[in-house]
């Protein structure tokens, strides 16, 4: 924030928040097109597997610029931009366009609400697919609360991790997320899209339970058992949600549902870090408490909204 203007800071954040999270709906839905029914899971799991990956490198490039080389925070934000572009030209360049477009113009963007909420009716059509969505908000909604920030504050208030141990932690998780993503796809293919994902969410129940018990009886070394099987699940989360999104989708709207498949995510992104904000500053209750009102109330009936095939 201090390396340029405050405002203009701000509008580049948002403009780039805005264009990385319609691009992962393009991203999603080309699914279909890089691979087939046999091989979904696979590809999907190499997929998450190598984003996590990328979250390797852009740790190199952050300790490059300011570690080695003892650049400030502007050039390495460049250094990150010029590396997101390189990474997503093979994206452009390799890979056909296999749909056809609808005929007609694009909807104005003053119809954006109305589109939307037709959108939801047909979702709400879909019994399977509607369930889903719901059952995506819940989980993703205690995911993205551990994993966008609250992990690291949480080992580091409640179990006294020094920053380079909580460093080292998030690396152990992050190099579990690529195994898991890249192991559990080929699961995906042999048992489907929901048998994985109800496992994986059965395994974030056990990670934060671990978690809780770390806490609670002052077990540091838990904490070295919550990296790998919280990021263990979080790989396989994301790898088998995405094939489920593609099975209960009728094949015409798979663009068009993956939209609410995004918009699910990004409420959850919001409305998890205000609930944790209110049990624990608000209400005083504690990160504890916070960390077990997720698993009742987000993680463990996040299942039986998941559905099944394609209706």
């Amino acid at each position: 924030m201090g390396s340029g203007p405050r405002w203009w800071t701000l509008v580049a954040l948002g403009v780039a928040t805005v264009a990385v999270n319609l691009g992962g709906v393009a991203y999603d839905a080309l699914l279909p097109a890089v691979s087939t029914p046999a091989t979904r899971g696979t590809v999907s799991g190499l997929g998450v597997g190598v984003g996590y990956v990328g979250s390797f490198i852009g740790l190199a490039i952050g300790t490059v610029t300011l570690d080695i080389l003892e650049l400030d925070f502007a050039p390495t934000f460049v250094a990150l931009g010029l590396g997101f572009l390189i990474f997503a030209l093979p994206t452009f360049f390799l890979i056909p366009e296999t749909t056809t477009p609808l005929p007609g113009r694009p909807p104005p963007l003053r119809s954006v609400a109305a589109e939307t909420m037709a959108s939801w009716k047909r979702a709400y059509a879909l019994p399977n697919l509607f369930r889903f969505l719901i059952a995506r908000f819940m989980y993703t909604d205690a995911i993205n609360t551990l994993i966008g920030g609250f992990l690291a504050i949480y080992v580091q208030q409640e179990l006294g991790f020094e920053v380079a141990e909580t460093r080292n932690l998030l690396g152990v998780a992050i190099a579990a997320a690529v195994v898991g993503g890249i192991v559990l796809g080929r699961v995906v293919n042999r048992f489907g899209a929901h048998t994985v994902l109800t496992g994986a969410l059965i395994t974030w129940v056990v990670a934060f339970i671990v978690a809780i018990l770390a806490a609670t009886t002052d077990t540091h070394a838990l904490a070295w058992v919550l990296a790998p099987l919280g990021g263990l699940a979080l790989g396989a989360t994301w790898t088998s949600d995405r094939v489920l999104m593609v099975e209960l989708s009728p094949p015409g709207r798979i663009g068009e549902f993956y939209g609410l498949y995004a918009t699910v995510g990004r409420f959850a992104t919001v409305f998890g870090p205000l609930l944790w904000a209110l049990v624990v500053d608000v209400l005083g209750l504690g990160r504890t408490t916070a960390l077990g009102g997720q698993i009742r109330h987000r993680v463990r009936p996040a299942p039986l909204g998941v559905g099944g095939r394609r209706p």
